[in-house]
């Protein structure tokens, strides 16, 4: 088995090369079906978050034929992109694979969103067929692993996540939040977070606006928000001090203009934005406005790292737990090996045994005795099961080696 898990990732590529290699959800069934039909890959996983895009496959050529296929379709310059991927394959592979799904390579540390995202990507993949036994083998002990490290690590006990770091950010800029009004552009499970922790600190007045009205209303009645499609931003958005976006559009959501007509509105005083989204839901140049305050998701880092220090000990329990898991991995796929090996000798014997009494009972149908058949059937067995190993034995001891030999003596314990 050949396991690759390829990507970039915060630490590896900037916001605006992660956008561009960013899949949707069409795009995800799109990629696996031409990447199976073209022959890229034989099994295929795409995750893809606001932090990283990374593929799990197994690949039917070269690791340089996955990325090249990868830059042709998202339309990426293939230089560009290998200065900034990395690769792991077989056990680093499925280390990498722990090491994601347990939060530790996210930005923040220990998060717990990203295991539910690489099962969703596990679904998708099955549902279309791109899923083969390596790549099965591989989601479940992942899976395995990272249920042991949120039950026995205190590595998600403390409120630490993009959404909290968000809301952090916001009661720093804004000293006391109560009568302040924010705008969540989103229903998604990042939103709802924000959501959360915002009433958490006591905001008074909330606005969820979402594509679809049903899902800002379910999230809005949670929270005590109010409820409003994503068309009617423009003329609420005058109203809005804290601005949070998290969707999955593929195009920016806030443009200049908008925002710049609603800072006149509001006679210039200042608003709050944090863009969490990749693809970005709010245009970079609105951060060139004097009157506000724009973070994206890199921005977010250095108050993340105040807050995750006291994960660092559940950290460094949950590398353990992964080192258990690879090496449990290792041991089952090299069972699998000897499986297969087993296998064929088994059908090899069983098939001499079936001719052989065949020829016995033709024997006995001839005239002859029981008892001389039977002994013949048990000597042209013997003969048969020896043959071949006996003979590679003498010739791998004539040739100076005595490997066979003393593999022999141990599978009989001579």
């Amino acid at each position: 088995m050949t396991l690759i898990a390829l990507g970039i990732n915060h630490n590896t590529a900037s916001v605006e090369l992660r956008e561009k290699l960013a899949f949707s959800p069409s795009e995800v069934e799109e990629a696996l079906v031409g990447a199976r039909d073209a022959n890229i890959v034989s099994e295929m996983s795409i995750l893809s978050t606001c932090n990283r895009t990374e593929l799990y496959c197994r690949a039917q050529g070269s690791v340089e034929g996955v990325l090249a296929w990868l830059a042709e379709l998202k339309g990426v310059d293939i230089d560009s992109l290998r200065s900034v991927h990395y690769c792991h394959q077989n056990m680093h592979a499925a280390r990498h694979m722990m090491t994601v799904a347990s939060g530790l390579d996210s930005l923040v540390l220990g998060e717990p969103q990203i295991l539910g995202q690489m099962k969703s990507a596990y679904a998708v993949s099955r549902e279309f067929g791109a899923l083969g036994s390596a790549l099965f083998d591989a989601f479940h002990q992942v899976f395995s692993v990272a249920k042991r490290v949120r039950s026995e690590t205190a590595i998600g006990e403390n409120p630490v996540s993009v959404a909290y770091a968000a809301v952090s950010l916001a009661q720093q800029i804004f000293s006391d939040l109560k009568d302040d009004t924010a705008l969540l552009i989103g229903a998604g499970e990042t939103i709802e977070l924000v959501a959360r922790h915002l009433a958490e600190s006591g905001i008074k007045h909330m606005i969820v606006a979402n594509r679809t009205l049903g899902n800002a209303k379910a999230l809005a009645d949670e929270v005590g928000a109010e409820a409003i499609l994503l068309s009617d931003i423009p003329e609420r958005l005058v109203e809005a001090d804290i601005v949070i976006s998290s969707t999955a559009s593929q195009l920016p959501l806030l443009g200049k203009g908008a925002v710049e007509y609603a800072l006149k509105k509001r006679k210039h005083k200042p608003m709050f934005m944090v863009d969490i989204a990749v693809p970005r839901d709010i245009e970079s140049q609105v951060g060139e406005l004097s009157d506000v305050f724009l973070y994206t998701v890199d921005d977010l880092k250095d108050v993340i790292d105040e807050n995750m220090r006291s994960r660092q000990k559940a950290a460094d329990i949950a590398r353990e737990i992964i080192d258990e898991g690879v090496k449990k991995f290792e041991r089952e796929q090299r069972a699998l090996l000897s499986t297969d090996t087993i296998k064929l000798f088994r059908q090899q014997i069983t098939d001499v045994s079936a001719r052989e009494v065949t020829k016995t009972l033709k024997q006995l149908e001839n005239g002859m005795s029981p008892e001389d058949a039977v002994q013949q059937l048990a000597r042209n067995l013997t003969n048969k099961f020896l043959h071949e190993p006996t003979s590679q034995v003498k010739k791998d001891s004539a040739d100076g080696r005595n490997d066979l030999l003393i593999s022999l003596k141990k599978l009989f314990g001579l």
